[in-house]
Parts: structure tokens; C-alpha cells; sequence
């Protein structure tokens, strides 16, 4: 495995954890203490490490030379029945803070970049830190279930359409391999096309 393979990997658990712990900050802000009384506030990867989604399908995708790069960390715990504020937004808030985190990281990433922080040598890992970063930013809103878009669509709805797609995506949660074979037919269709768009963005972040 070579060191840029390693260095991709890292960036992707770090993005990942990053992701997850922002969900659960953002629940505990709103009132649920569930996340805080697990110990998942924290950096630290070793509580929030999934061997296949953090560790072996970034390992597979990255030596199979995959158009896209994802992953996943064990999911915060939240108790919706315990938030307190943000009224009907509550859950899509929730939701939404993890891609939130990872298009500021792909910013703060960026801007060193762009304003010359970033020593020659590490450009190139810096720029996947933000590639990576809006790739998983972007991934994770999209509106299928069990990805972060399914939890925030519904409050950017009408009342009647939330509920029918309240409806649609609570049959899709009670098998999730239906929605995982949804997520991973769009990555076979479309992933080079996701590829081509995040790398401008990311370009575009860094100011090329």
C-alpha cells in the first residue's frame, strides 16, 4: 500500500469522524445528551471507528482505483425525542451538521491552500483533504436513506410531499439494504460524473 493510499485513508477517517461527531454535537445543542453520556463528543477515533466503513471498503475503493471515495464512522446515538429547540427543523439540523462540517473543513483546507499556508510539499494531500471532504459533504445529502439528504429533504417540502416521503423512505429504513443498493447503483451510474464535479469544486475552493 503506498503512502499517498495511507494518507487518503486517514483524511477519510478523520472527515468521517469529523462528520459523526458534528451530528451529535449539534443533537446535544438541541437539547439530547444521548450522544455526550456514550462518549462519542470526542476526536478520539478509536469510539467511533467501523472496520468495514472506516477502514476496509476506503482501503478496497482506493486500490481498486474507484471514481468516488467514501466511507463511513459508527453513527453518533441521538434521541429525537429529546431535542428541545429547532422545533420542526430539529432533525433535518441534526442531519445536515454533518455534511456541514465537511464542506468547512473543505474550506478551511482550501484557503490554506489558496492563500499559500500549506508548505509545497504537502499540496497534493491538502487537496485530497478537500476533495474528500466535499465529495463526502455532498454524498451524504443525497435524499435516500440511510445517507443525512433523507432526514433534510423532508423540511425543504411542502407538509403533503414530506409526508408521502416520510411514507417512502420509512419502508426504505425497515430494509436498509434497499436503500444502500439505491446508493450504490447511483455511485455505478454516476460516480464518475460526482468524480468530475466535486474535483471542480474543490478546484474552484482552492482558487485554480
Amino acid at each position: 500500500m503506498s503512502i499517498d493510499t495511507i494518507f487518503q485513508i486517514i483524511i477519510l477517517i478523520f472527515a468521517v469522524i469529523v462528520h459523526e461527531v458534528s451530528h451529535g454535537v449539534m443533537a446535544y445543542y438541541l437539547g439530547d445528551m444521548t450522544a455526550k453520556r456514550a462518549g462519542r463528543l470526542t476526536l478520539n477515533p478509536l469510539p467511533h471507528i467501523d472496520m468495514l466503513g472506516s477502514i476496509i471498503l476506503p482501503a478496497l475503493m482506493v486500490l481498486s482505483h474507484s471514481p468516488i471515495l467514501f466511507g463511513w464512522a459508527k453513527p453518533v446515538p441521538y434521541n429525537p425525542y429529546n431535542l428541545r429547540r429547532g422545533g420542526r427543523w430539529a432533525e433535518s439540523l441534526v442531519a445536515f451538521a454533518g455534511p456541514l462540517s465537511n464542506f468547512v473543513l473543505a474550506i478551511i483546507f482550501g484557503f490554506a491552500i489558496r492563500f499559500g499556508i500549506v508548505p509545497t510539499e504537502a499540496l497534493s494531500i491538502a487537496f485530497i483533504a478537500v476533495y474528500i471532504n466535499v465529495l463526502l459533504g455532498i454524498f451524504n445529502l443525497i435524499p435516500i436513506p440511510p445517507l443525512d439528504g433523507s432526514k433534510v429533504l423532508p423540511s425543504l417540502l411542502p407538509r403533503t410531499l414530506a409526508a408521502q416521503y416520510a411514507q417512502l423512505t420509512a419502508s426504505l429504513q425497515r430494509s436498509p439494504f434497499i436503500g444502500f443498493g439505491f446508493v450504490l447503483v447511483l455511485v455505478m451510474l454516476f460516480g464518475s460524473v460526482l468524480s468530475t464535479a466535486v474535483y471542480a469544486v474543490s478546484k474552484l475552493i482552492i482558487g485554480m
